[in-house]
């Protein structure tokens, strides 16, 4: 038997098939990435062959680009989900600006706030228990406070 690549002319340099067998093939397969533009001219398309009910029509659409029905489900589903959100009705005003240090720095501030009010209360209750027990004769015995000493 005679090899038959032996016997097939070679095509030329620069037909398709020349350049197909020195074309080198990725390892792996590229991922398309498809415009909003083109997204929406394949939807567009696409509705009005539904509307149309030629037969074979949407499959003839698919083979000519090259598309699967999982691709266009998928974007199908990311434009109803896109006008559902735009006809959606919207929070009004301004969106707010969070800032977490601004934040603590207010509830610290309530909080400071609180225990001043609570401290002044304790005082004037303390004050009063004095002159009471002044009045009543009563000595009362002195704590050592350990900020004037300036021992902890």
């Amino acid at each position: 038997m005679q090899d038959m690549a032996a016997k097939r002319p070679r095509p030329p340099d620069g037909s398709a098939a020349a350049i197909r067998a020195t074309a080198e093939k990725p390892k792996t397969p590229t991922k398309r990435v498809y415009t909003p533009e083109y997204k929406a001219s394949i939807l567009r398309e696409l509705d009005e062959l539904r509307t149309s009910r030629e037969r074979g029509a949407i499959g003839a659409l698919f083979r000519r680009e090259g598309l699967n029905w999982p691709t266009v489900l998928r974007w199908e589903r990311e434009r109803d989900q896109a006008e559902k959100t735009a006809l959606s009705p919207k929070k009004r005003g301004r969106k707010r600006t969070r800032d977490p240090v601004a934040e603590e720095n207010e509830r610290l501030r309530k909080q400071n706030e609180k225990l001043q009010n609570e401290l002044r209360k304790a005082e004037i209750i303390i004050d009063v228990q004095k002159k009471l027990a002044a009045l009543l004769g009563i000595e009362v015995p002195t704590v050592p406070d350990p900020e004037k000493d300036g021992t902890s």
